[in-house]
């Protein structure tokens, strides 16, 4: 309908949407002429607006309509956002903040619901974040136990529940149950030295091991006297939280062993199944892999075929690690697929010799059946790892896609992999080994469903030149893409990532998949006549060439990338950019390459400490802007100095403190002055139990900015900033200081009020800028 004007309304007219205004002698509607003087900047800004979010709303709905078969991938995205939120916000007035924020952002959005995807989507990963929030929490609850509150010596009874052995520490590893008894926590885990008398017989250095683990099978009820202490908590920001870990797997404490055990009651025999002696059986066969090949080549098979890493030694896992073939220590994708993948066709091939059973029977079923039996009972053999589990679930999912002619390798067989474990053990979220490996297997999968690499690396009539060359080039881009979204997770987690994997891998998956695994279950099957031995020695020499490999690869110049501590943030827009670049199909996948910019920009621009300062005060380092660093302990163990260097992104050796320039030491203390941010900073550190007197003391303080000390100082010690001495480390755990920004990050602030932090800095104690 158009304005009008009535002539019978004396003045009257009517606009298009009905509204009644006064019009003057020339016909102009007063109103909106007044409108027009008025706001007439506000009306065509507002209609701008509303039309330019239809507009946003319109292409969203079309792209999703697009990517309608891709909105399942989002799911367990959603979940572990949820998940990730409750651990980064570690207050539970703040988890149930988050739950009702998503949840009324959901009622919301559903109430201005016209039926869209959009509205559908976004509803749909909002409560998925409040699921993934709700689990987590319910995780932590279910799993809570006491935790030992100081370190200390006890005697006690025990019940063992597990062993294992570290052959390379030469300790076994017993978790034990107290029962919450002697004022102990319910669950705790004791090294026990593998030369240890049991039971009041010693063995030979060879049967110990064996010994131990025979008569400390679980069940077995056990006297023993050992050093207890509460898990260990991260020594810097951003290093290794084994208190993490200990509170989701029940351990209330950890320690040694100080004396000889006594077995006050052996273990009853197994009641129902050969479940129940799993790890028995698991050690045995690690023990028997080991025994058939030497040094490191057995310690590598064990681990091949039961999981068993205990036996390898630091150099190999460093070199593995260096090379980018660390993932092949880890029982995942790759072991579990050329297990199914062998029994699927051994028994498909087997039974197809057979014309009456492949005419009456789908063989295919049944070859789908064994492997899965085969994938769940490798799956327990080698102590169903949470990366082991991930790996079986996708296979059985494989397999069964298999059976019903649907296309088996997809992201939604990743999606539904990573569901399951996120809602079994949500805590895995945060952990290297969920991350590293869904990121490489969904890495795969989105490189290889790309068209250009599906015509590249399709089948052809051609030369077998030519087909191993593009064998070889899909192995290099495979590997090199892996490598590419490794990175950000390695350099994350380890501080350090290697380069040359993708050429590494080349030749160590198709010799770990085709040669040593094969070579591995032929002469397991030939030991029972008695025939193994000449395939050992075939298995050893494969073995020797990937160990050979990994420390050649790991000793070249420029082989591994080191960073000091990745700010949170950074990981978190990389880790965003990436999903985005992988989960959809459409062109707007391009978009995740913006916050990866981001998050890389952000990486560069921060600045890695000067000062590094361990938990209990007692390690302190200095970094420079040309990558030295001196301790102030040279004696600080190999743990510690090599926790220190990886935090701090450097490669090489330490120096001691004396050695810096401006340090001035003696056997209680030294003091450096770091020029720094046009000023010059005193840093004062003691490093002796000894007496020192409180003037001395008091004058020395004053004289510094900062003043680390493991000893608590008296209130008269007054530095320019703050001091870092055992009860404000024992607030904050350890911590480092960018002087230049005049920055602290402490374990806390990085970590938060968790139940298993231990730490609570009231907020009106932490340090304030110096002037």
């Amino acid at each position: 309908m158009h304005s009008g004007f009535d002539p019978n309304s004396h003045g009257k007219a009517t606009d298009s949407i009905g509204n009644t205004t006064i019009s003057g002698s020339d016909g102009t509607a007063l109103s909106m002429l007044f409108r027009e003087r008025q706001f007439p900047d506000f009306i065509s800004h507002w209609h701008s607006l509303l039309y330019w979010h239809r507009d946003i709303l319109t292409q969203l709905e079309m792209q999703l309509e697009k990517e309608r078969d891709r909105l399942a991938l989002w799911v367990p995205v959603g979940v572990g956002m949820g998940i990730a939120a409750w651990f980064w916000l570690a207050n539970s007035a703040l988890w149930m903040g988050f739950i009702a924020l998503c949840a009324g952002l959901a009622l919301f959005v559903k109430s201005r619901d016209q039926g869209g995807r959009v509205s559908n989507a976004l509803i749909w990963y909002l409560m998925l974040m409040a699921v993934g929030c709700v689990v987590i929490w319910m995780r932590s609850w279910a799993v809570a136990t006491p935790v030992l509150e100081r370190p200390a010596v006890f005697s006690f009874y025990a019940e063992v529940e597990e062993t294992e052995v570290v052959s390379a520490r030469n300790v076994v590893r017993l978790t034990l149950a107290t029962h919450g008894k002697q004022d102990l926590p319910p669950r705790v885990r004791v090294n026990v030295s593998i030369d240890k008398t049991v039971s009041g017989l010693q063995a030979s250095e060879s049967q110990t091991s064996d010994l131990l683990v025979s008569n400390l099978r679980a069940g077995t009820v056990i006297q023993l006297r050992a050093r207890l202490m509460p898990p260990s908590m991260p020594s810097l920001p951003g290093a290794y939280d084994f208190s993490r870990r200990a509170w989701f797997m029940g351990l209330g404490a950890t320690g040694t062993s100080l004396g000889d055990i006594r077995i006050v009651q052996a273990a009853p025999p197994p009641s129902w199944g050969p479940l129940s002696s799993m790890p028995q059986y698991r050690q045995m066969l690690s023990n028997h892999v080991q025994s058939s090949m030497t040094d490191g080549a057995g310690a590598i098979g064990a681990t091949l075929a039961t999981g068993d890493r205990g036996a390898i030694s630091d150099e190999d896992a460093e070199a593995m690690r260096r090379s980018g073939l660390a993932h092949l220590l880890s029982i995942s994708g790759l072991h579990v697929t050329a297990l199914v993948g062998a029994i699927y066709l051994l028994v498909l091939r087997t039974l197809a010799l057979f014309p009456p059973l492949a005419l009456r029977f789908r063989l295919p079923l049944f070859a789908a059946g064994c492997a899965a039996v085969g994938a769940l009972g490798y799956t327990l053999l080698t102590g169903a790892e949470v990366p082991t589990i991930r790996s079986c679930v996708a296979a059985l999912i494989v397999l069964a896609a298999l059976i019903m002619g649907r296309s088996a390798i997809t992201l939604r067989m990743v999606a539904a992999g990573a569901l399951f474990v996120l809602i079994l053990w949500p805590e895995s979220l945060v952990g290297p080994s969920f991350q590293l490996s869904f990121a490489a297997v969904t890495a795969i999968i989105v490189l290889h469903e790309h068209p250009k690499v599906q015509t590249l690396l399709a089948r052809r009539e051609e030369g077998w030149p030519y087909r191993l060359g593009r064998m070889i080039a899909g192995l290099f881009l495979t590997g090199l893409v892996v490598e590419l979204a490794l990175i950000p997770i390695a350099l994350f987690h380890f501080h350090k990532t290697g380069i040359y994997g993708s050429l590494a891998n080349i030749i160590a998956i198709p010799l770990t998949t085709f040669v040593i695994m094969p070579l591995e279950a032929l002469a397991l099957l030939l030991d029972s006549l008695g025939l193994g031995t000449p395939v050992w020695w075939l298995c050893e020499k494969a073995l020797g060439f990937l160990l050979f490999i990994a420390h050649y690869v790991s000793s070249r110049p420029g082989s591994v990338t080191v960073m000091s501590t990745m700010p949170q943030s950074a990981f978190a827009l990389l880790i965003v950019g990436g999903l985005w670049l992988c989960l959809w199909n459409q062109r707007w996948r391009i978009w995740g390459i913006i916050p990866i910019i981001f998050g890389i920009v952000t990486i560069g621009a921060s600045r890695a400490p000067d000062l590094y300062i361990t938990g209990d005060g007692r390690h302190v380092a200095i970094r420079d802007d040309r990558g030295d660093l001196a301790m102030l302990r040279t004696r600080s163990g190999d743990f510690i100095h090599s926790m220190i260097i990886e935090n701090a992104g450097i490669e090489g050796e330490t120096i001691p403190l004396e050695q810096w320039r401006g340090a001035d030491c003696n056997a209680d203390s030294c003091s450096v002055t770091i020029e720094m941010a046009d000023r010059s900073w005193v840093i004062l550190a003691t490093r002796s139990s000894y007496y020192i007197p409180a003037l001395a003391l008091s004058a020395a303080c004053r004289r510094a900015d900062i003043v680390i000390s493991e000893r608590r100082l008296p209130h008269s010690c007054q530095p320019r900033w703050f001091k870092a001495d055992r009860t404000f480390l024992s607030q904050t755990g350890g911590m480092t200081i960018d002087l230049e920004n005049q920055r602290i990050e402490t374990v806390l602030s990085r970590s938060g009020r968790h139940h298993w932090t231990r730490l609570n800095m009231p907020d009106d104690a932490h340090p304030k800028k110096p002037n």
